[in-house]
């Protein structure tokens, strides 16, 4: 009886175990996958990093079998598409995208760096030749760094690197693909002949079935108010805009006594510029600091110091500095993996932006106030003669004009001076005058005696 006992457990042992091994498969196999999805549907910049990023966050937090993208671009930022690419490449889940008509340029880039490329019919990908915004090829130092990364990025993926190359330069020859004088750009046939294609899909369900996903949950991304608006102010246009803001608000602001509206209009173009760059990671505390030590330096020069020398030109050093270098992905003085485009792309946003803002704040500014405008009108022209019976309050302070004096303290360009045993408010009028060095008044305007040293 015991032996009868004990071949019945083993015997059991062993049913079960073929039980759990035949119909343990169909379970896992049968386990829901999730597949993460969001949307690549508009030029590659800045805010398709931001979403992308997001994206990648998002799925890995969900634990997600799959992200898939659904893309349908011509193209865009060459840096934005690198930090694209480099996320795929580096992602643990596998990257499926869908070409929804459209992956140009960029878009092909980010593509051939997907696990599984599938096409929607009457598809393309290719052309992915660098070109400005008229559409003219750049000169060829920036085509090789196309080339090298297209390249790359094939070899990578399993992809033919040739063909890659071949999409960005015209003199690439594949025979039975392309002749010179052309760049490669497949249809979905084409695609799937050469293995630039898994598949052909009309919808993302078609995807699903060719690849046997078996039960699945699509989760597809949602965007926020705040991550809107994120994306809409890392955008070059509207950061070039808020350049403008700022350095016409500072400019404005010295042209007007007092704290008043124009310094709140900059405070609040600079916090909108560099709010978000912060948020992304682009913009290091420290760089946001030398931007405001550059409008400190600028603003002593101006107030404390005669001329403009050392001071001004540091500081405005710093705030092209600044400004730049928070528009660029480095890692505090580490530049390694920052397209040379993008850095200098950045550093002329901001110099164009700011000359812009300087030209037309003055333009501005003797447009509307000049005089013989609508707005002139708002300040008084007209001037109160003495032969009018207009006297004026100040008419001591006229009466010292030529007489000599000392300076009671340094005039850096105002200070007091001391005329005939009395102070009097005076500005210097070029340069900066010592205390106790003699002086002689040569005007008087805005309640301040103009001097020039003795």
């Amino acid at each position: 009886m015991k032996r009868i006992s004990i071949s019945s457990i083993i015997l059991l042992s062993l049913l079960s175990g073929m039980f759990n091994s035949t119909f343990g498969q169909d379970n896992k196999s049968s386990k829901q996958k999730l597949i993460y999805k969001f949307d690549i549907k508009e030029e590659i910049a800045p805010p398709v990093w931001h979403k992308t990023r997001k994206a990648f966050e998002e799925a890995k937090t969900m634990k997600a079998d799959i992200v898939l993208i659904h893309m349908n671009t011509y193209g865009g930022m060459l840096e934005s598409a690198d930090s694209i690419r480099t996320a795929v490449l580096q992602s643990n889940i596998p990257v499926w995208v869908f070409i929804d008509n459209n992956a140009a340029s960029a878009g092909a880039l980010i593509s051939i760096a997907c696990d599984s490329i599938y096409m929607r019919p009457g598809a393309n990908i290719g052309a992915a030749t660098v070109v400005d915004q008229t559409g003219k090829p750049l000169p060829d130092k920036y085509q090789s760094y196309m080339r090298s990364m297209m390249r790359s990025t094939a070899e990578a993926t399993g992809r033919n690197p040739d063909i890659a190359q071949g999409m960005v330069d015209p003199r690439i020859y594949i025979e039975g693909i392309t002749d010179t004088g052309q760049v490669i750009t497949f249809t979905t046939s084409e695609a799937l002949k050469h293995g630039y294609c898994n598949a052909e899909a009309n919808t993302i369900e078609d995807i699903l079935k060719y690849t046997k996903t078996g039960r699945y949950k699509i989760v597809e991304q949602k965007l926020t108010a705040a991550d809107k608006i994120i994306a809409f102010l890392t955008q070059p246009a509207v950061s070039g805009i808020l350049i403008m803001l700022i350095i016409g608000g500072i400019y404005f602001e010295l042209q007007t006594p007092g704290i008043g509206f124009p310094l709140a209009a900059a405070a609040v173009g600079a916090m909108l510029y560099f709010a978000p760059l912060y948020i992304e990671g682009l913009a290091a505390n420290w760089e946001i600091l030398i931007f405001i030590i550059g409008v400190v330096l600028v603003l002593i020069e101006l107030f404390a110091i005669p001329g403009f020398g050392v001071a001004g030109i540091s500081g405005i050093v710093l705030i092209v500095t600044g400004l730049t270098l928070s528009m660029i992905g480095n890692v505090g003085f580490d530049f390694t993996g920052v397209p040379l485009k993008g850095a200098v792309i950045s550093f002329f946003i901001v110099i164009i932006a700011s000359f812009a803002s300087l030209v037309s704040s003055f333009f501005i500014t003797r447009k509307l106030f000049g005089g013989h405008t609508v707005f002139g009108d708002l300040a008084l022209l007209s001037t109160q003669q003495s032969t009018e019976g207009f006297v004026s309050s100040d008419s001591h302070y006229t009466e010292m004009i030529r007489k000599p004096g000392m300076t009671h303290t340094i005039l850096r360009p105002a200070g007091k001076v001391e005329i005939e045993g009395e102070f009097f408010d005076a500005v210097a009028e070029s340069g900066y005058i010592e205390k106790d060095e003699p002086i002689v008044v040569v005007n008087y305007e805005n309640a301040q005696l103009i001097v020039r040293k003795a």
